[in-house]
């Protein structure tokens, strides 16, 4: 099954047409809003005089997804908005990347379908190394545990080689997706998205 899917998108909209750019966002907000597996969306600009607008939204699967951006309302809507959207880069965030989110930290305000604030979202992933380091924590504990339970299963060590790594990683696979990698990016938050310094 797909998992959720979060579009990011920067946009450079033109000054003299603040109020229309208003408009717009929020009347595509309010059309994706009306197709299933909708999960939320948000937009803020960077500065009173800016520019540039960040946004995002957030769909159940990329099925969901598609259905929405192949649809006739959201092409009507983008023609709506050539007038002044000068130009646009889109991001897509999901899979492993997706752990390393933190949402205490985000600057770009997310609401659920009915227009209730549910959280900040989608700051930069961390460097890959760090990425790395974390997975590394959490995996190699994690398979030290099971590779020693493992070695006094009578028989483990007489099945071939490649039997026995499926085994390990069809039962560890899950264990690190849904409780290890979620606890240690949880206890890792910190090093992960470390907070500008105040002066």
């Amino acid at each position: 099954m797909s998992e959720p899917i979060t579009v990011s998108i920067r946009r450079e909209v033109d000054p003299a047409h603040i109020s229309e750019a208003t408009a717009w966002v929020q009347t595509g907000v309010n059309l994706a809003n009306k197709y299933p597996g909708f999960l939320g969306s948000g937009w803020v600009r960077a500065g009173e005089t800016s520019q540039v607008w960040h946004m995002l939204y957030r769909f159940a699967s990329d099925e969901a997804l598609d259905t929405w951006e192949r649809s006739p309302e959201r092409a009507w809507w983008l023609s709506m908005g050539e007038r002044f959207v000068r130009s646009e880069r889109v991001k897509r965030r999901t899979g492993i990347e997706g752990w390393f989110d933190d949402p205490a930290t985000g600057s770009i305000p997310v609401t659920d379908a009915s227009g209730a604030a549910i959280s900040d979202t989608l700051v930069p992933a961390p460097p890959r190394w760090k990425q790395a380091v974390t997975i590394w924590l959490g995996f190699f504990p994690v398979n030290l545990l099971f590779t020693y339970l493992t070695s006094s299963v009578p028989g483990w060590g007489d099945l071939p080689i490649w039997l026995r790594v499926l085994v390990t990683t069809l039962v560890l696979t899950p264990v690190m997706v849904f409780w290890v990698l979620p606890w240690v990016t949880h206890w890792l938050r910190r090093w992960l998205h470390p907070r500008p310094s105040v002066e």
